[in-house]
């Protein structure tokens, strides 16, 4: 697996001011914008935000502690953020529209579905979801611990650019 490359900012910024000139109300946003990969290798990345631009891809879920060691806010209603590619170029605008912290076996079958993964399935969704983040964890020199580790579950939409918009 290839490792994840830097955020290209500048088409980050490019992408954003894109956006905004579309919909200028959103500018109250930019200070909390985050531009992030799905996945922990850049064909990972590749392979799940061209799920999105698809349209069958519409959730997605982290591990809550990532993103305090990481110094990034939790994902907020309403909020934006944007999913680049393995290059780390942007590709898509999302907006979150439902959260949910729960542990990882509270997922049900209708978000394992709208994560567009695998099988789609919550079984499936469970087997991918512990492998994956156990090696995430493992990579760092910690374990994965089920039970103790909250879940951020996200919904989101796309709305940026128009032909992928939702």
């Amino acid at each position: 697996m290839t490792p994840l490359p830097p955020v290209d900012r500048a088409a980050v910024d490019a992408m954003w001011a894109a956006f905004l000139a579309a919909n200028p109300a959103e500018a109250h946003w930019t200070s909390e914008l985050v531009a992030e990969f799905y996945g922990g290798s850049a064909e990972m990345a590749e392979e799940l935000v061209a799920l999105v631009e698809v349209g069958q891809k519409r959730a997605t879920a982290g591990v809550v502690s990532d993103f305090e060691r990481e110094g990034q806010p939790l994902p907020r209603v309403g909020g934006y953020w944007i999913a680049c590619g393995g290059d780390g170029r942007p590709r898509v605008v999302q907006r979150s529209v439902e959260l949910r912290l729960g542990r990882l076996d509270s997922v049900d079958e209708a978000f394992a579905w709208d994560e567009g993964e695998g099988e789609r399935t919550r079984a499936d969704w469970l087997g991918g979801h512990r492998r994956y983040f156990a090696r995430a964890f493992a990579a760092r020199g910690a374990e994965f611990d089920e039970a103790a580790e909250e879940i951020v579950f996200e919904r989101f939409v796309v709305v940026w650019p128009p032909e992928f918009a939702d």
